[in-house]
C-alpha cells in the first residue's frame, strides 16, 4: 500500500505527521511525502521543514492520498497543477483522506460534492459554500474519501483508515507501539467542553 501525504507552503505539521506516523507503522506499507516539485516545505509555524522526496509526475497514482489542513489550505485551494493531482490521483486511489482543513481542499478539487465530511471547528460550517454537509464529528467516511476533524484528529483517522485496509488487530498493534492513549490535562479540546471564552482565545491562534 502507497500512501502519499500531499505537502504545501504553511500546512499544520501534525495534520501531516500524526498519519505518517501511524501509516508508516503498518507492515508492508510506504509513504511519501508529495509536493509540487521535491524538496522542503515549511509549516505554518515557519520553524519546521519536512521535505517532499517526489513531485506530483512522480506518484500519479497513490493507493492512499493524505491531504493536511492549516492556514495554507485556502491559497491552494486555487492551484490548478495541485487540485489536477488531487483529481487524477483520487480516479485511482482506494481512500483519499484529510485532516482538519484539507477537506476544504478536497472540496475545491470537486470531490465532496453532496457527501458529508468534517473539518476544524473553527471552520465547520464553511463547507456547504463548497458542496459538503458539515458534521461534527471526530473522523467522517464517506465510502471510499475519509475527512478527519482538527489537527489531532488525524491519528484517530489513520487509526481508522488502517482497521478498514488491514484488520483491526494491526491496526490495535500501531496503535499500541505508538502508544496513542491519550489522557489529556483538560477537557478542552472541543467547543463543547471548553470553558468560557477559550474559543476566543483560541480562535486568536490560528487568525
Amino acid at each position: 500500500m502507497h500512501v502519499a501525504i500531499l505537502l504545501y507552503p504553511r500546512f499544520t505539521a501534525l495534520d501531516a505527521v500524526g498519519p505518517y506516523t501511524v501509516l508508516a507503522f503498518a507492515p508492508g506499507w510506504t509513504v511519501t511525502f508529495v509536493a509540487a516539485e521535491p524538496g522542503p516545505v515549511t509549516d505554518d509555524r515557519g520553524t519546521l521543514t519536512l521535505t517532499a522526496t517526489a513531485s506530483y509526475e512522480d506518484l500519479p497514482h497513490p493507493d492512499v492520498i493524505v491531504v493536511p489542513g492549516g492556514p495554507g489550505t485556502f491559497d491552494v485551494m486555487s492551484d490548478e497543477a495541485l487540485l489536477g493531482w488531487l483529481r487524477e490521483a483520487h480516479e485511482h486511489s482506494r481512500w483519499t483522506t484529510s485532516v482538519c482543513s484539507g477537506s476544504f481542499v478536497l472540496a475545491a478539487a470537486g470531490l465532496l460534492e453532496g457527501l458529508t465530511a468534517t473539518s476544524h471547528w473553527a471552520l465547520l460550517d464553511m463547507l456547504p459554500q463548497y458542496g459538503a454537509e458539515p458534521v461534527s464529528e471526530r473522523v467522517v467516511t464517506q465510502g471510499r474519501i475519509v475527512t478527519a476533524a482538527g489537527v489531532s484528529a488525524g491519528i484517530d483517522m489513520a487509526l481508522t483508515l488502517l482497521a478498514q485496509a488491514t484488520d483491526e488487530t494491526t491496526a490495535q498493534s500501531v496503535q499500541l507501539v505508538i502508544e496513542y492513549d491519550p489522557h489529556p490535562p483538560f477537557d478542552a479540546g472541543s467547543p463543547r467542553t471548553a470553558p468560557e471564552g477559550l474559543t476566543e482565545l483560541a480562535l486568536k491562534l490560528i487568525s
